[in-house]
């Protein structure tokens, strides 16, 4: 079962909004846990992926993460070419310490978003 990109939209922007929450709360592995999960399924979503990488990038300069930050960037120069070309690997979760080609398993709840 495929999902509408307005649904996919939908599910970001309540995602995103419990990504703000964990982070103003001070929980900031949960704040990277959201955005993980919310790259995973903005993948297909040229402008929704670039903001995944920002708001991973904004949060690890927030928390002086230099390596982070450094992958974010380079994250972001090669979100275009990523999706232009399709290939994104499925399930990534877009941190720094993952190869950005390498695909991973996705939670069961994500499934949907990625078939």
């Amino acid at each position: 079962m495929s999902v509408t990109r307005n649904e996919r939209l939908a599910w970001l922007g309540a995602e995103y909004a419990t990504y703000r929450q964990a982070r103003s709360d001070g929980d900031i592995a949960g704040a990277w846990r959201h955005l993980e999960r919310a790259h995973i399924v903005s993948q297909p979503l040229l402008l929704e992926h670039l903001r995944s990488h920002w708001l991973m990038l904004k949060l690890a300069m927030r928390e002086r993460d230099l390596a982070e930050s450094a992958g974010q960037v380079l994250r972001l120069l090669l979100v275009v070419p990523g999706n232009l070309s399709g290939r994104l690997p499925t399930g990534n979760s877009g941190r720094a310490g993952v190869s950005a080609l390498r695909p991973m398993s996705v939670s069961q709840d994500l499934e949907r978003f990625v078939q």
